[in-house]
């Protein structure tokens, strides 16, 4: 059954039991937009009592604050009772909340683009906040006094940016202005929600748009001020016509297509540790050591955001080895096809590209190492090894230190070209890797 049968299922069921019951926020607002909703969200005048009665799977992630998750064949779909919230008193979540009417559950929302509801039964949408015409003018607006909706929820200033990039929209006037009067006060809230939606900020579209906000806004410099120190740092114009880091940045940015987290953060942070590491040179400018620091300060950033061990290591290798394919066509064979046999090697490669064409535009380096991972395929990149440690215990030489030694120079030759079967790895060690007279190995 498609999510938004299942949707209309739930819906039909309060209905039938005399509730109210609509779709809300979000899935309004694509389906309006003709975009397909990811999720859809039902609000209702059934308590969460009332909902865990009615539908026999069910989570109470947050019945405290009205919401409660119906599992249907699987999907989640958040059910939320019309509430009135308290004060908030953390710049995040209300102290208590107090079940009311739709239309203080309404104007109790972040901004007018997300308040509508839609009734699947009669197809109507119910518009108290004329967010339907901020739909059609473009505009991420605060309901109400946005000062106040932002000193409830501060992580709202971050979200208004994330959609405005998202969806292409402005942010009205009063709404940027009462962003700016809050940014400091964004680490209010928990930063893995901040990080949550940076990342959505860089990989569901438009995220230079999106970073340009975050400049105009301040959020930037309180949420990544690494990244705000690259306005204004200066590169050599040969290497770098579009202009400073920051804006070397953000084309970057630009050239984003539904960008895995990964190739998203490590487009952002490449360049990160430039401003540290920039030295004057003559009538040029120095980078030295930026890929190595730049690793060190991406982990740290990444940490902050809390994202994944995974997702760390990752960008972090991407950004340490980011210069690394301008020095392939100078490889030896063997380095060559161990750099093409990294884990990620497609993901590097991506970000290559991307950073040359966001800088003088020599794909040069990019399209040798293409080639070359066309011209050399799978098995030379990444061959079976001639030679494994029980190997060498077959013939004869004592399991040791030595042994890495021994398989890493067989693998170096064999990487080469210059051993091609078994055999030859076996007479290679031999001659290379004598035993002695006690069956150990002597060291060449």
């Amino acid at each position: 059954m498609p999510l938004y049968d299942k949707a209309l299922h739930i819906v039909q069921r309060l209905r039938e039991a005399g509730h109210e019951a609509y779709l809300a926020g979000g899935c309004v607002r694509d389906r309006l937009l003709g975009r397909p909703p990811k999720d859809y969200d039902v609000a209702t005048g059934a308590t969460p009592r009332d909902v865990q009665a009615i539908f026999p799977d069910t989570v109470p992630v947050g019945s405290r604050f009205g919401s409660v998750v119906v599992v249907l064949e699987g999907d989640p779909f958040e059910v939320t009772t019309f509430r009135s919230d308290g004060p908030y008193s953390d710049g995040r979540r209300p102290v208590h909340v107090r079940y009311g009417t739709l239309e203080e559950d309404v104007r109790r929302r972040d901004f007018t683009i997300n308040a509508m509801m839609y009734d699947p039964v009669d197809d109507r949408v119910i518009d108290l906040v004329n967010g339907r015409e901020d739909l059609d003018r473009g505009l991420v607006r605060a309901i109400g006094d946005a000062d106040e909706r932002f000193a409830e929820d501060r992580l709202r200033m971050v979200r208004a940016v994330r959609l405005a990039c998202g969806l292409g929209f402005a942010i009205d006037g009063p709404t940027l202005g009462a962003i700016r009067n809050h940014a400091a006060a964004v680490t209010e809230v928990a930063w893995e929600r901040i990080g949550a939606e940076i990342t959505r900020t860089l990989t569901e579209g438009g995220a230079r748009r999106g970073f340009e906000l975050l400049d105009e806004t301040g959020l930037l410099e309180v949420i990544l001020p690494e990244v705000a120190a690259m306005k204004g740092c200066e590169q050599t114009p040969d290497y770098h016509p579009e202009g400073d880091v920051f804006v070397h940045t953000l084309l970057l940015l630009q050239h984003l297509e539904n960008p895995a987290e990964t190739l998203a953060y490590g487009c952002l942070l490449h360049d990160v540790a430039k401003p540290p590491c920039r030295q004057p040179a003559g009538e040029r400018v120095t980078f030295y050591g930026h890929p190595e620091l730049g690793a060190e300060m991406a982990t740290e950033i990444l940490r902050r955001l809390k994202r994944s061990r995974a997702v760390t290591e990752r960008v972090a290798w991407l950004v340490r080895c980011h210069l690394h394919y301008t020095q392939a066509p100078k490889m030896r064979l063997s380095t060559l096809k161990r750099f093409l046999a990294e884990d990620g090697i497609h993901e590097l490669l991506e970000l290559c590209r991307i950073d040359a064409l966001s800088s003088n535009g020599d794909l040069g380096y990019y399209e040798f190492c293409q080639r070359k991972l066309a011209e050399l395929g799978e098995t030379e990149v990444r061959p079976e090894p001639l030679l494994r440690g029980r190997d060498l215990i077959r013939l004869g030489y004592a399991p040791g230190p030595s042994f890495s030694a021994m398989l890493g120079a067989v693998e170096e030759a064999q990487l080469e070209g210059a051993l091609g079967t078994r055999d030859q790895a076996v007479a290679w060690v031999r001659e290379h890797y004598p035993l002695d007279r006690n069956g150990g190995n002597d060291e060449p």
